[in-house]
């Protein structure tokens, strides 16, 4: 059998409701049939069998609520037939003609309204058999009740009758044609709207930049893989509120709304906020989309780790370039006059004055010196060796290296490790590079020698993502707001250091596939925070 033949089409949505408005009509009739015989003193209806007539219009109405449930309950199911429907009110009708006297009693006008319905939903050769069967149902009756009479009468009121029922058949002809060229349109029309969003929604899913819509009560309406993926919740889905799935960024959402109320700018503060495993800073940036307060919001999200990236790995490669410039013709020149400066300081015959001067070119030409090797290091690095390594027990050597080598104070370090074991994938030699430096700052600006202040060395697990980080923390100044996006720039340094530390240390950390990142202590002082690589890309490597 051919699909065709065994599956009918869906009704549509003028047949669904021409279809329900009639089992509402059929449900009246009955209903209001036997109210006005029951509850009237005067008879109003000549019935001459009331029984055929009460048992007509309960079947009728049985029938209706029967047509009825089925349509609520199986919507995508073809209706049943304009031609059966028809003979189902041509019957009933023709019975409860029957039963009252016929034409006379001026029932027959109950089938104008099923017969314009159903023809709206046939075609023409069943809208003309529709009005067939309903003048039958006029005639069929009356032709009965004239065997019975002496004297026949009504045949010409049930003949117009007929002729009426055939004048609405063939004037619904012109309005049924409309009406279903009107819905085959926006039929046609909603396809195209529907396919438009769903290209729509295509584009925005697939968009390399990160985008959601908040609506006024902070619930995610839109949000696309790429920011599903830069909020890096399981939960970043459609219906899902804000809240849950970024604190920081409902915070910053809310300071927005309240600022473009008052000033129509965004606050002076850095729209900026970590993600949630701490590796990578997010700006957000946002656009109302519509004229209400609140109104839903259009949230857009970069990620400035990318861009920070670029431009270090730009910064790095000039360093390169202008590095052996550096070691031919700066390195000899200063290394002469240090040593020029230490021989002219062993003279026995200078004034103090002259000795602090010779002090001062020593000190200046060792820094000059440090600054050189620290860039002539950085150009020469090489490309990490990354090794597993055990967070724990690493650390605690390298602690012991560093109070020996430094000649500071053990209980001014303090070391903090999980009991479980700690994993990690870094260069062992540029993991102690990175984490030397960061206790050597801590020391130097954080504590100092005369505070007795203790650093402390912290590892564990991002809460979340899982991944393993080492962190430095001391209970130093910190850093000053305004230097907070300088301090891992070549050359920046607010006091003595040579300002390529810091640089140096996110260099090899992003060498490494981990992040480093600068932290504000709750209570005062720093966190420089080293986060590793995600455990999850290579624990089904296979040690070699």
């Amino acid at each position: 059998m051919p699909a065709s033949a065994a599956t009918a089409p869906a009704p549509t949505d003028l047949a669904r409701r021409v279809a329900g408005w009639l089992n509402v009509y059929r449900l009246l009739v009955p209903t209001v049939l036997l109210g006005v015989l029951v509850f009237t003193k005067t008879p109003y209806l000549p019935v001459t069998h009331p029984t055929l007539f009460v048992l007509t219009c309960a079947g009728y109405f049985t029938a209706a609520l029967t047509l009825m449930i089925r349509q609520r309950l199986r919507e995508g199911e073809p209706l049943i037939q304009p031609l059966a429907n028809s003979l189902l009110d041509s019957v009933a009708i023709a019975l409860i003609l029957g039963a009252s006297g016929g034409v006379a009693s001026g029932l027959g006008i109950l089938l104008t309204l099923p017969v314009l319905s159903l023809t709206l939903l046939a075609d023409r050769r069943e809208a003309l058999l529709i009005a067939a069967g309903a003048t039958l149902a006029v005639l069929v009756p009356q032709f009965f009740i004239g065997l019975r009479s002496a004297q026949p009468a009504g045949f010409a009121t049930a003949g117009m009758l007929g002729v009426v029922l055939f004048a609405i058949a063939l004037a619904a002809w012109p309005l049924a044609d409309r009406l279903r060229a009107s819905e085959a349109t926006v039929r046609r029309q909603e396809v195209d709207l529907a396919n438009l969003a769903q290209l729509s929604q295509y584009i925005v899913r697939h968009l390399r930049e990160s985008i959601l819509v908040v609506d006024p009560e902070d619930r995610i309406r839109l949000i696309n893989d790429s920011a599903a993926r830069l909020l890096g919740a399981d939960s970043a889905r459609v219906d899902a509120a804000l809240e849950t799935i970024s604190a920081d960024l409902l915070k910053l959402l809310a300071r927005w709304r309240q600022s473009t109320d008052t000033t129509g700018l965004f606050p002076t503060e850095d729209p900026t906020f970590a993600g949630p495993d701490g590796s990578r800073e997010i700006r957000a940036h946002f656009a109302s989309l519509g004229e209400g307060s609140p109104s839903p919001v259009l949230v857009f999200l970069e990620d400035t780790s990318l861009l920070a990236e670029k431009v270090q790995q730009s910064k790095l490669a000039a360093l390169g370039r202008l590095s052996a410039s550096i070691a031919h013709e700066i390195r000899n020149p200063v290394g002469a006059m240090s040593h020029a400066g230490q021989l002219l300081g062993e003279s026995p015959h200078l004034a103090p004055e002259d000795q602090r001067l010779t002090e001062i070119i020593r000190t200046h030409a060792e820094r000059v010196s440090r600054i050189i090797d620290s860039v002539l290091r950085l150009s020469r690095r090489e490309t990490a060796r990354a090794e597993r390594l055990e967070l724990a027990p690493w650390s605690t050597a390298f602690l012991e290296e560093f109070c020996e080598t430094m000649q500071w104070p053990p209980e001014q370090l303090s070391l903090e490790v999980p009991d479980e074991p700690l994993k990690v994938r870094f260069d062992p030699a540029q993991l102690r590079q990175i984490v030397w430096n960061l206790c050597e700052n801590a020391l130097r600006y954080g504590v100092g020698a005369e505070n007795g202040g203790t650093v402390e060395i912290r590892c564990g697990r991002r809460s979340g993502s899982g991944r393993p980080y080492l962190e430095v923390a001391d209970r130093g100044p910190g850093v000053a707001p305004e230097h907070l996006e300088r301090i891992f720039e070549p050359f920046f340094s607010v006091g003595r250091g040579t300002g390529l530390g810091l640089f140096l240390a996110r260099e090899l950390a992003q060498a490494n596939g981990a992040t480093l990142l600068y932290e504000p202590r709750h209570g005062g002082g720093s966190i420089f925070r080293l986060i590793f690589a995600d455990p999850r890309r290579w624990t089904r490597e296979i040690d070699t």
